[in-house]
């Protein structure tokens, strides 16, 4: 049998983890001298308690005996092959340490998804579905690979001041954001996995997310309609809504709408908003 797994960045739901039959190793997150695992902490509290203390929650990646132990557990319940989508490795040291701890199983590969949240769980989706049409561990790393570049993972920064506290964003630029109102997108790489700045917008929430989906479309303009994502850490329900129905009358198939986990949340703040999906039509 083969397993699809990721880790908990993949910011899937535990009904749709069931659905797509997917497991997941969590990030661990600290709060002052508190530690959770991610998943069993309610993200608000991440925010509450930077607006309390000025200090920011932190993430700490998966290490390796971290991973040894899901490994194990995996090869416990019968899978004989595993197949583990990592955050992207031009964010996180997780890759790393899971290709470190797969050296010790026989018949597991790890894939540097070069994705970040629903990026990844689009990645994933794709070969658990391989697994369900009986494809073979060869012929599903071999397209999982090809496929990865495909993942469009952006997003809406509605403040900067969580991105500049984690050290990914100037103090300079931060102040000059925050000063405009700007809410920037932040796009993934698909060459290096990195972050990137992308299209700044000004004014409320609602016209900055129609104009960032009229940008995201025209600048990734051959998506997979079967599925897309709408991910957030904090947002209107209204709004979810409004732009679920926006990408089904797009022609999607289905909208899936997840809230963010801790280790996403850590390091974008409260007002995070984004579309994803993958932009290949013909797959």
């Amino acid at each position: 049998m083969i397993a699809i797994s990721c880790e908990s960045a993949c910011d899937l739901s535990k009904e749709m983890l069931e659905r797509f039959n997917i497991f997941t190793v969590p990030f661990q997150i600290l709060v002052g001298d508190k530690t959770y695992l991610d998943g069993k902490l309610d993200i608000d509290e991440i925010f509450d308690y930077y607006k309390k203390t000025d200090k920011l929650a932190k993430t700490s990646a998966v290490n390796s005996f971290q991973f040894k132990e899901h490994f194990k557990k995996l090869k416990d319940l019968g899978y004989d092959k595993i197949i583990h989508f990592s955050i992207s490795s031009g964010i996180s040291s997780a890759y790393q340490n899971a290709v470190t701890a797969s050296k010790e199983f026989e018949e597991i590969e790890v894939i540097d998804s070069l994705a970040l949240s629903t990026g990844i769980a689009l990645e994933a989706i794709y070969a658990s579905n391989l697994v369900r049409d009986g494809k073979s561990f060869e012929e599903i790393v071999k397209a999982s690979n090809e496929r990865r570049k495909f993942a469009q993972s952006s997003c809406i920064i509605e403040s900067v001041t969580y991105l500049h506290r984690g050290g990914r964003c100037s103090f300079f630029k931060m102040i000059g954001a925050n000063l405009l109102r700007l809410k920037p997108v932040v796009y993934i790489n698909n060459e290096t996995g990195k972050l990137e700045p992308n299209e700044k917008f000004r004014g409320p929430m609602k016209k900055v997310v129609s104009e960032y989906i009229d940008k995201t479309l025209s600048k990734y303009n051959n998506p997979d309609k079967s599925l897309a994502f709408i991910t957030y850490t904090n947002c209107d329900e209204a709004l979810l809504n409004e732009t679920k129905e926006r990408l089904l009358k797009e022609g999607f198939k289905e909208v899936l709408i997840t809230r963010a986990g801790a280790t996403i949340a850590c390091h974008c703040g409260p007002g995070c908003f984004g579309i994803l999906y993958m932009n290949d039509e013909n797959r």
